[in-house]
């Protein structure tokens, strides 16, 4: 019974640990806001072409776990994307998420009536490669939007 009760102990130990280590691969809401001003901070101190190659750099310090920053301008077109550098350059306000959502158009949006909110879609996790629900949070500044978004 002794040995029972120390297998059951080891098992669950390693089931904390191991649900701990998978929090821990996840950013958070906080974190993501905290990203974004960051980003805009240091686009701000030192310029767009500076600031979006480090944005891109995906061993920068714009990089953590899963959370990477996005900038937009107000026409949909990617100019900074810290996980996916094949979207870069491209006009993406007509992309849709698995549901149909418009992400970029609704990014777009939001900027413009609120000036930063949260976007609720379905995207793949640069992390685990699976399709997952995800909230990126987005600011205007000047004429271009900056993101970051959490996956749950």
């Amino acid at each position: 019974m002794a040995k029972l009760f120390k297998l059951m102990a080891l098992v669950l130990l390693a089931l904390g640990l191991y649900g701990s280590a998978m929090a821990a691969e996840r950013g958070t809401a906080d974190e993501a806001v905290a990203m974004v001003r960051k980003a805009a901070d240091y686009l701000k101190a030192n310029g767009r072409d500076k600031a979006f190659a480090a944005f891109n750099d995906p061993k920068g310090q714009f990089r953590d776990r899963d959370l990477y920053i996005i900038v937009y301008d107000m026409k949909g077109f990617n100019l900074a994307h810290g996980a996916n550098p094949k979207l870069i350059g491209k006009d993406l306000m007509q992309l849709r998420d698995a549901n149909g959502t418009l992400i970029i158009k609704e990014f777009v949006e939001v900027a413009k009536t609120k000036g930063s909110g949260w976007i609720h879609y379905q995207w793949p996790n640069p992390v685990t490669s699976a399709v997952e629900a995800k909230s990126t949070y987005v600011e205007k500044h000047d004429d271009l939007i900056i993101g970051c978004g959490i996956y749950k």
